[in-house]
């Protein structure tokens, strides 16, 4: 009688398995992915369309793409619970682990061919305006991205501060421009003296996507400054998701590269891009720009 109770125990246990396994489904009819706005709102629909499609297919549910005006809006719509995971720059990340008090996770970020996991912020200047470095644009307009860009806001700040630029007594003035895009833009048509925004190497990055996507021409923008490197920005989830659907989003991005390369090569920017992987990521990789956002925060306290 005993060994019939068992047989029929396990029994039970293995027809329930496969519905444990897509529980999540069931509370997750759909997931939210959001995206930030480094770029004009028709390039980034047009980069991340086909990773819509590719993350629909592998997680069998359909996936909506979330996108505001600025990096905040991703931000509060992460850490309120309105999208389940978002591809996040550093100090965007950092953000949104203090607004939600600690309820995101970092999944995976991109690793380039060299086997590095970073890239740099840098600050970009008309190549004909003579400046050649941060002294030269003393009483000058440098536009940053966005308050919660870490290469087009936080990096540079906290660093031009610790090598004795203030960008508040430095420079004239300090906008923001929106978007990294938009801040190149404002300076090869005289809009800004200088604006921040970043680079993977000397082939990729922001200026040089933009050169290939004709918005500029060679020889417009030229970078007079470089950051120390910043660890990519993961793509993060809400840490109080299934842990089955965190799983299945980190294997969708893992196995991107090799299942879907040219999904791959369109997410990192197209022609350009020299990513070559996703890599897994926790969270300690990222506290030195929560400990840095924090230090910001303090000094615009004080004035």
């Amino acid at each position: 009688m005993l060994k019939a109770r068992l047989a029929i125990a396990v029994f039970t246990l293995l027809l329930a398995a496969p519905a444990v396994a897509g529980d999540w489904k069931d509370s997750y009819k759909q997931v939210k992915l959001g995206v930030t706005s480094a770029e004009n709102e028709k390039d980034r629909m047009a980069r991340v369309e086909p990773l819509r499609k590719y993350l629909e297919q592998e997680l069998g549910v359909p996936v909506e793409i979330f996108t505001a005006g600025s990096y905040d809006g991703v931000i509060q719509a992460l850490a309120s619970g309105q999208i389940e995971v978002a591809s996040l720059g550093s100090a965007a990340y950092a953000a949104a682990y203090t607004e939600s008090n600690g309820n995101v996770v970092p999944l995976v970020t991109t690793q380039e061919q060299d086997g590095s996991t970073g890239y740099y912020s840098v600050v970009v200047v008309r190549c004909d305006s003579g400046y050649k470095s941060l002294a030269d644009l003393k009483g000058k307009v440098l536009a940053f991205a966005d308050p919660d860009s870490t290469s087009g806001y936080m990096v540079p700040y906290f660093n031009m501060v610790q090598q004795g630029f203030d960008p508040k007594t430095t420079f004239k003035d300090i906008p923001f421009s929106g978007s990294h895009e938009a801040g190149v833009i404002g300076v090869v048509n005289k809009q800004f003296d200088a604006a921040a925004t970043y680079i993977n190497n000397e082939t990729n990055g922001i200026p040089q996507r933009m050169l290939s996507k004709g918005m500029i021409k060679a020889g417009e923008a030229c970078w007079i400054w470089q950051s120390p490197e910043i660890t990519n920005g993961p793509v993060t989830a809400r840490a109080d998701l299934p842990k089955d659907l965190m799983a299945a989003l980190k294997a969708a991005y893992l196995a991107m590269p090799t299942k879907a390369p040219d999904v791959f090569k369109t997410v990192m920017g197209g022609p350009t891009a020299t990513q070559k992987a996703y890599i897994e990521v926790d969270h300690p990789r990222y506290q030195w720009i929560i400990d840095m956002r924090a230090w910001q925060k303090k000094q615009r306290r004080a004035g």
